[in-house]
């Protein structure tokens, strides 16, 4: 097995979806844990792709890619978990709700944020663009989750994540989660100004500083 869980990691940094897939179904063909192949395969490939683009070493299409095969495996293994009534998620825990922010209709670094989330084990509910702060927290607490996202990318825009933690606080709400501010505009003084728990200056940044937070 120790073969396979080097080729699931390889796959995932070569960015080779295929590659990953076929890694999984041979694990899976061979009697393998789902999760198994996830900690010591996968998880290891996409924690390398994120550190190596957090250095500049590895570059924007090669951070989605990577992602997409991350997820396309994570679906498998969850397929094939599922059947015997489990998941493969490595932070049930830790289920996230993202969202761009009122009045801003960016979502591109978003996306590629969720789809590093869920490659490395989380739920993220997508409530998508120009939402309204009590969507979002309404949305945070139908579905439960531990962290809220938000993204900003105007200037003019920001001032929605301060409105979220004043309302979080006003609602007596704000311990109960915590708060992730991203942006192109967005800095670690802005995050500390309006009281935000996380700021992630890009997505691989944002996977690692939540998992230090849960």
């Amino acid at each position: 097995m120790s073969e396979l869980f080097v080729q699931a990691k390889q796959a995932i940094l070569a960015t080779d979806k295929e590659k990953a897939l076929e890694a999984a179904k041979r694990h899976l063909d061979a009697g393998g844990e789902p999760l198994e192949i996830i900690s010591r395969g996968f998880v290891p490939g996409i924690t390398e792709v994120g550190e190596q683009f957090g250095r500049g070493t590895l570059f924007l299409p090669e951070l989605i890619m990577a992602a997409e095969a991350m997820m396309a495996v994570t679906d498998l293994l969850s397929a094939a978990m599922a059947a015997k009534g489990g998941s493969v998620s490595a932070s049930p825990s830790g289920s996230i709700l993202a969202a761009t922010v009122k009045g801003d209709v960016h979502d591109i670094g978003k996306g590629i944020a969720i789809a590093m989330f869920k490659a490395n084990g989380y739920a993220v509910h997508d409530l998508g663009r120009d939402v309204e702060v009590d969507e979002i927290i309404n949305g945070a607490e139908k579905h439960g989750v531990r962290v809220i996202a938000t993204s900003a990318l105007l200037t003019t825009t920001m001032s929605e994540q301060k409105k979220l933690e004043e309302t979080l606080k006003k609602a007596k709400l704000r311990d109960k989660y915590v708060t992730l501010v991203a942006g192109a505009p967005v800095t670690q003084r802005w995050a500390t100004r309006i009281g935000a728990d996380i700021y992630a200056e890009n997505a691989h940044i944002g996977v690692v500083r939540v998992g230090e937070k849960l």
